[in-house]
């Protein structure tokens, strides 16, 4: 029967599956079996030293109100064994009698590993859900027990061995203590922070534990951690001589050679990483620094909660009152009625767009399109809250147009001023081919060449065209030769056309001699004509 209980052991089996089967335990898929099994674990971490068979298992079981026959003990403390929260006991052969020997034939007690996981096991099936307290009261008595531990240490020769470990094990103890409250609390602010329905009372009574409390555990660390950390770089030069007279106290040592797990404070390392906490090490945060940080974190994420709640409307608010009143309306609902409020509350109607709003944010969102695919309205709140269509508030001011036709007549003169401008530089240019201009000047130049090339060119008569607003003329005629216009955002090469610029009351020449074949060449066109492209063109 004992070689069953090891026959799931492989020298090979890699340590760390091992560690991870000792929790097999708690995580099995059915939770009676579970049950039983912490229950049984229950019995073997209650005492020091428990040795009990399956029978007294089960008898101790009974007395809870656990039925578990023996059978059933024997294979759920077999299992454990093979998980190494158990291990079978030496049984001592000689018993009076055959049922003695049927009692005690097989035993078990807890091993080192699986009553640490049980205690662990135990100590989270028991916890709270709430905040835990700090205790920020143990880093006052630190800094006073590190003093004296180097009052201590400065003469080695009169040290009293004994309340120096007694020193040294509660500055450790403490430390450690206070780092799990410290972690415990901040993941407790953690998990509330994430909270996007956190509003109401739960949003007072956690700001008051923000404000009140944290502001009360950050000056606690800021007043005493520089005492700490003043204390333990006093201790860097004489903790040699700590170190040896904790050496010289009697010690444990493994019979079988294996390293024994000695108390916080032994070492050279503990006090290293002691120190690296407070001092954040090489490079590192210091453990009260990354305190300050988490705090202003959260008081960071507070005042985003606030103002969530304060932003009137939109979709930014929690809706988890709302969502409980529906679904205390679904409880109390029939099937139908449950049905209609489902498909009202949620628009699971057939898909239609309807219309209502203020004015249509896209206005190709028809009767005919699904709302699925439409663009959300903006619901008045009235409307969506209490199915209120009536206008409620005083009615809105027409805004004054006096300062938007100001603006706008001023930004009128201006493009006028620049196109004046423009205009006289074009017309005091000349014969454009290689000229400079300005791009504005460029760009009237190219509105009026459009409009001269509008008109059909004559190989003999140029076509003139005059902006009177601008005080400009441009002339336009074909030419076997390109115009090209410089400017400095690039070249402009109008195509066999030759163009000249003007102020728009200087006479061209030769006006007076052709100047009824320019009105006629300028009024309209002759059926022989070719069109303005064949002509000439812009590049």
């Amino acid at each position: 029967m004992e070689e069953g209980y090891f026959g799931g052991e492989d020298g090979s089996e890699d340590e760390s599956d091992e560690r991870r089967d000792l929790f097999r335990y708690v995580t099995v898929d059915n939770v009676h079996n579970a049950a039983e099994y912490l229950a049984i674990m229950d019995q073997f971490t209650q005492t020091l030293l428990t040795d009990l068979s399956a029978a007294e298992v089960s008898e101790a079981l009974a007395k809870r109100g656990i039925t578990l026959s023996p059978e059933d003990a024997e294979a759920r403390c077999a299992s454990l064994v093979r998980w190494k929260n158990l291990m079978p006991s030496a049984r001592d052969p000689r018993v009076p009698t055959v049922a003695a020997l049927r009692h005690t034939r097989a035993r078990f007690q807890v091993t080192r590993l699986g009553g640490t996981v049980h205690r662990q096991v135990t100590k989270v099936l028991k916890m709270r859900d709430g905040a835990r307290e700090v205790a920020r009261e143990l880093l006052g008595s630190m800094a006073a027990l590190l003093s004296k531990i180097f009052r201590q240490a400065r003469h080695p020769r009169t040290i009293d061995a004994e309340a120096l470990a007694a020193d040294v094990t509660t500055v450790f103890t403490n430390q450690a203590y206070f780092a799990d409250s410290i972690r415990d609390f901040y993941a407790y602010l953690s998990s509330v922070l994430v909270r996007y329905d956190l509003a109401g009372e739960e949003y007072a009574s956690f700001k008051g534990l923000l404000l009140e409390y944290v502001h009360l555990i950050d000056t606690d660390v800021s007043r005493h951690s520089p005492a700490v950390l003043k204390c333990l770089d006093d201790l860097q030069p004489v903790l040699d001589h700590v170190l040896n007279a904790l050496d010289s106290l009697p010690g444990l040592a493994s019979a079988d050679g294996a390293p024994v797990e000695r108390l916080p404070g032994r070492q050279h390392n503990d006090w290293a990483e002691l120190q690296a906490w407070y001092s954040g090490g090489e490079g590192g945060l210091s453990g009260p620094a990354q305190l300050r940080a988490a705090a202003e974190s959260a008081l960071g994420q507070l005042l985003t909660n606030a103002r969530r709640m304060l932003t009137p409307g939109g979709t930014g608010g929690a809706r988890r009152s709302d969502l409980m009143h529906l679904a205390g309306l679904f409880a109390q609902a029939s099937v139908e009625e449950a049905h209609r409020g489902f498909s009202a509350a949620f628009g699971a109607y057939p898909a239609r767009h309807v219309s209502f709003g203020p004015e249509e944010a896209d206005p190709r969102d028809t009767p005919s399109t699904s709302w699925w695919d439409a663009g959300p309205v903006d619901v008045p709140v009235s409307l969506r809250e209490r199915g209120d269509r009536t206008a409620r508030g005083r009615t809105a001011r027409v805004p004054d147009p006096g300062m938007d036709i100001t603006r706008l007549q001023e930004e009128a003169a201006q493009e006028l001023a620049a196109r004046q401008t423009a205009g006289a530089e074009l017309a005091a240019a000349g014969v454009l081919d290689g000229a400079h201009l300005t791009p504005a000047a460029r760009d009237l130049l190219l509105e009026l060449v459009s409009m001269a090339l509008a008109k059909e060119l004559s190989p003999s008569q140029a076509v003139r065209v005059e902006d009177i607003d601008l005080h400009v003329a441009v002339d336009v005629a074909e030419s076997d030769t390109d115009t090209v216009i410089r400017s400095d955002d690039g070249d402009t090469t109008f195509l066999r056309l030759a163009l000249k610029a003007s102020a728009a009351d200087e006479a061209r020449p030769g006006d007076a001699a052709g100047e009824s074949a320019a009105d006629e060449l300028t009024v309209g066109a002759g059926e022989d004509r070719q069109p303005p492209s064949a002509a000439g063109g812009v590049r």
